[in-house]
């Protein structure tokens, strides 16, 4: 928190403060204490949550340590990836281009990227810069992801990759929410405007808001210093791992940030795209942006726990109403980092939580400080989450059942000199089987810290264990495939996880 802001945080801390026309009273020393708690109860590392009212930064809470094992915990200066919540800034800067006439949300995104095409030639010819930030091109919730996950190539080279992804729907007839067509709008950026997607946030609004922590690179952060360290979940305990460089995907989810910048970005945001006197994004552009262009399904036969009418994405943005007021958000899932962003603009109000935990209640803490604020009836959100999130965890035996079906003291019918090799998988391109010593290694070429050492399960079928802690995945398999003359042909993988989806890589055999 910047020293302009102390005293008024610490009278607010001691004594609470009215807020808005309802003179609603926010005690936040009790709201200081109830994410105490939270963290606490959640097992989470450390958390760092930040709200704004009516243009300040009037409350930052920070808990927990930076690493596990370590001292130090975070401030409002401290940095965490944002991820997803980086999708907002790409929308903006298309924005600021239209506005400068270079680009139009309704372009044909072949007219910047001839190579672009996915699953169906029509379709490709049609895609629109709106379609991909509105996620409607017809592709599945994070399918394709194993292309950009971890990977040395080129964004380029990645977008050249989507045409192989399935088709989930039709064209525009569906919700698929899609970081490939993120990394797609980030290059088109780079061949308009000649620089980066990193350059252009970073001069278009990072300066321009004073951000002056925020990152779009790993090359950076330690010289910036006063950093999370992101955590994997391994048998139930917190497990440090190491930054991930997502610069090539930023457009994507490659921002880092802290409370404090991040309250820039939403006081620059609900106060309609107007800096100071500077107005970066026109009121068309925040229309734009912040208009349904892919909606969503809500039971209106019975009530639910916002008062909610509708459910949407904008460009970029999260919109749904929350007992009767508009809210605009987005959340955020790196490597072992979880975060999210939400406003209400009309109350001039919103709520940033960083944490660096994959179990993390960013949407417990942040339902918490919005009910409080808009002096509705009190609820126990980060209880009632925490609930479920143990209970969705108890319901997931995916990994259980599999070692529970294993077939003990059985061989392989294929003699491991027929199984090494090159294979190649349409979306990430080599994958090798080879033998180092006595270590059986599954390698990957274009995705190096995914490789892993490989060891019988049972038949064909040999288990994976990763050279690296994984955030989103741990137990998987892979099965050799054999022509009906015994030719080893391929192998599938078998990861079951929500995030990265292994089984749409099917490689094969190199001919």
């Amino acid at each position: 928190m910047k020293t302009k802001y102390l005293p008024l945080f610490l009278l607010l801390i001691a004594t609470g403060l009215s807020f808005g026309q309802a003179n609603v009273r926010v005690d936040l020393k009790a709201l200081d204490a109830y994410y105490a708690k939270m963290v606490k109860d959640w097992d989470l590392p450390s958390a760092s949550i930040g709200i704004v009212k009516d243009g300040e930064l009037v409350f930052t809470g920070n808990y927990g340590v930076l690493e596990k094992g370590k001292s130090g915990g975070p401030d409002e200066n401290t940095l965490y990836a944002i991820a997803s919540n980086s999708k907002a800034f790409t929308s903006a800067i298309i924005g600021m281009l239209v506005q400068e006439g270079k680009l139009n949300w309704n372009d044909k995104v072949k007219k910047y990227l001839p190579y672009f095409a996915v699953y169906d030639e029509w379709v490709s010819e049609h895609v629109t810069i709106r379609d991909l930030l509105s996620h409607r091109v017809g592709l599945g919730t994070f399918s394709g992801d194993n292309i950009w996950y971890k990977s040395e190539r080129s964004a380029e080279e990645m977008i050249k990759s989507i045409r192989y992804v399935p088709q989930a729907f039709e064209f525009r007839a569906g919700y698929g929410y899609s970081n490939l067509m993120y990394v797609t709008a980030g290059e088109l950026i780079k061949v308009v405007t000649g620089k980066s997607w990193g350059e252009n946030v970073k001069e278009r609004l990072l300066i321009p808001l004073g951000m002056d922590r925020t990152l779009y690179s790993l090359s950076g952060l330690q010289a910036q210093g006063n950093f999370a360290s992101p955590h994997a979940r391994i048998d139930d305990q917190n497990v440090a791992i190491e930054w991930v460089d997502w610069e090539e995907v930023a457009a994507t989810g490659g921002i880092i940030s802290s409370v404090a910048d991040v309250s820039k970005w939403m006081v620059f945001n609900m106060n309609h795209g107007i800096h100071g006197k500077d107005t970066l994004l026109t009121a068309r552009t925040r229309n734009t942006v912040w208009t349904p262009h892919n909606n969503f399904g809500v039971d209106h036969t019975k009530p639910n726990d916002f008062g909610r009418h509708f459910s949407a994405y904008g460009l970029g943005w999260g919109l749904s109403d929350y007992h009767g007021k508009l809210r605009v958000g987005h959340t955020g899932g790196y490597d072992g980092m979880i975060t999210a962003v939400t406003m209400i603009p009309e109350e001039n109000l919103g709520v940033v939580v960083l944490t660096n935990g994959v179990k993390s209640p960013i949407m417990a803490a942040t339902y918490y400080a919005l009910d409080r604020f808009l002096g509705l009836e009190a609820k126990d959100w980060s209880a009632t989450e925490l609930q479920r999130t143990n209970e969705r965890h108890e319901r997931d035996t995916r990994i259980t059942w599999r070692k529970e079906k294993r077939v003990l003291d059985t061989k392989p019918s294929l003699d491991e000199s027929k199984i090494l090799g090159d294979y190649h998988s349409d979306l990430v391109g080599k994958i090798s089987i080879v033998k180092k010593g006595e270590s059986l290694r599954l390698v990957f070429e274009h995705h190096p810290l995914l490789s892993a050492n490989l060891t019988h399960w049972h038949y064909d079928t040999y288990q994976i264990h990763w050279d690296e802690p994984q955030a989103w995945f741990s137990f998987g398999t892979v099965k050799f495939n054999a022509d009906n003359n015994r030719r080893v042909i391929g192998f599938d993988f078998d990861v079951p996880n929500d995030d990265i989806f292994f089984e749409e890589l099917k490689p094969l055999r190199k001919k």
